[in-house]
């Protein structure tokens, strides 16, 4: 008997838990006084960025590959060079997404293995010192 492999994305409730995680992360971003230096460094509506992450995060987590179906290999790093990223504006995005996957994933084991590699993506991003 063969062993079904569910992805991170099934695991987590698929489509409308990466939304909600989604949609929380920018909420936060939006709203946190403690964000807004990486608040600064959106434009003035959230809406492209929020849509460009949840498609990213959905292929990421082992679902649909709707970023790079849509957008082509996302180049995460050259297509945030027109940010300023430092540690400040790392810092900040991770703890909205820190925040926003404890509110909207339940599990905790689930969240350990989503956050780590997370947390060296924002890393890899930061661009300034």
């Amino acid at each position: 008997m063969t062993e079904k492999v569910i992805t991170l994305y099934e695991a987590i409730g698929g489509d409308a838990a990466v939304q909600a995680l989604t949609h929380r992360f920018y909420e936060l971003m939006d709203t946190l006084p403690e964000a807004r230096q990486v608040r600064a460094v959106h434009p003035p509506s959230l809406e492209g960025s929020e849509e460009k992450f949840y498609e990213y995060l959905t292929g990421y987590l082992g679902g649909p590959p709707l970023y790079t179906d849509k957008r082509g290999h996302p180049r995460l790093r050259s297509r945030h060079f027109v940010a300023e990223i430092g540690p400040a504006e790392r810092d900040e995005w991770l703890l909205c997404f820190r925040r926003a996957l404890e509110e909207t994933v339940a599990n905790p084991k689930l969240r350990e293995v989503i956050l780590p590699p997370i947390e060296r993506l924002a890393f890899h991003m930061q661009n300034k010192e």
